[in-house]
């Protein structure tokens, strides 16, 4: 760990610790919790945090007051996953692939090419091995639960051209998230993988300092990179997902049944966030039409075929047996 990432680990500390400290001073006939994340206040994802404490409470007869704090107003991501571990907040969200880097093979459905679509990742979200996964998650995390898992969009690539096969991504300059996942695709189509933070991405593209970039709809118009780039080709390359994490520690001082609750909240504002991410993307690919963007229909088999060597080389943090096992689950 570098000095300037424990500096600005501790500052995150210090910060979520003075909230919970005033938080902890209110009225002590409600229980508090803290539910913090990183995503806007306009995203399905926090107006589905803000129906699940409403629900919490009204389910729990008011013994429960979950708060939620969006927007890293808590942290960023990495900073929220040590929080909550150290039982400083109680609720969080963070996605498959970082929840990776506590336990490898819940990554899976980060990686390229492992999901069919949105009908393969609900009967996904709703198997077995989910269920094991998110169970060894919790033994490597110390105890933190995944309680649900929402869909949060599918990735596309933009260009100033369309992409229809692997060939046209050849020595292309793409702007990824610097993490193997979004890495493997394009180094498997012969692209130029350029990681970079992502605040840097609108102007990069606009100088041509590097000639694409990949993620959801949702994103691509929030960050409006529709205003740099002339098509958006469907490759639908990952299918990401968010997962709602509670804290172990908190999860121990709760009776059974408002675990129960607890669990059924969230997992009910899971299952509205995907809804509501699903009907904005489709939503959107119209939406980006109206502004003169090409939206290209790409056939995803050519692609699935170079990256699938890859998958089952054996260096992925996931084994071949899992892989085997997520593709053979039928919609």
């Amino acid at each position: 760990m570098t000095g300037n990432y424990q500096r600005k680990l501790a500052f995150a500390f210090i910060a979520v610790f003075a909230v919970a400290v005033a938080f902890s001073g209110q009225a002590l006939a409600e229980k508090k919790l803290m539910f913090a994340h990183v995503y806007e206040v306009g995203h399905p994802l926090h107006k589905g945090a803000l129906m699940a404490a409403e629900l919490f409470k009204e389910r729990t007869n008011g013994r429960y007051d979950m708060r939620v704090f969006p927007a890293s107003s808590l942290g960023k991501e990495n900073a929220l996953n040590e929080s909550l571990s150290l039982g400083i907040v109680d609720v969080i969200y963070t996605g498959a692939g970082f929840a990776g880097s506590i336990y490898g093979p819940i990554s899976i459905t980060d990686f390229p090419f492992t999901l069919r679509g949105i009908d393969h990742w609900k009967a996904y979200r709703d198997s077995g091995l989910f269920k094991e996964l998110a169970q060894g998650f919790s033994r490597a995390s110390g105890g933190n639960e995944v309680m649900a898992i929402s869909y949060y969009g599918a990735r596309h690539v933009t260009a100033n051209k369309p992409i229809l096969s692997p060939i046209d991504m050849k020595n292309l300059k793409i702007r990824v998230p610097n993490a193997p996942a979004y890495v493997l695709f394009p180094k498997a189509v012969g692209a130029n993988p350029t990681p970079m933070a992502f605040a840097e991405v609108y102007l990069a593209l606009q100088q041509g300092v590097v000639d694409a970039q990949e993620n959801p709809l949702l994103t691509i118009q929030a960050k409006r990179l529709f205003e740099v780039q002339s098509h958006i080709s469907l490759t639908a390359h990952i299918t990401n997902s968010t997962l709602t994490v509670v804290s172990g520690y908190r999860l121990s001082q709760m009776t059974g049944e408002d675990r129960a609750i607890l669990f059924d909240v969230l997992r009910e504002a899971s299952y509205w966030v995907t809804e509501q991410v699903i009907q904005t993307e489709q939503k959107l690919v119209q939406w980006f039409r109206d502004r003169n963007v090409e939206v290209v229909e790409v056939d995803r088999a050519p692609f699935i075929a170079v990256v699938e060597p890859a998958l089952m080389g054996g260096s992925m943090p996931f084994s071949k047996e899992v892989l085997l096992r997520l593709q053979a689950i039928e919609e």
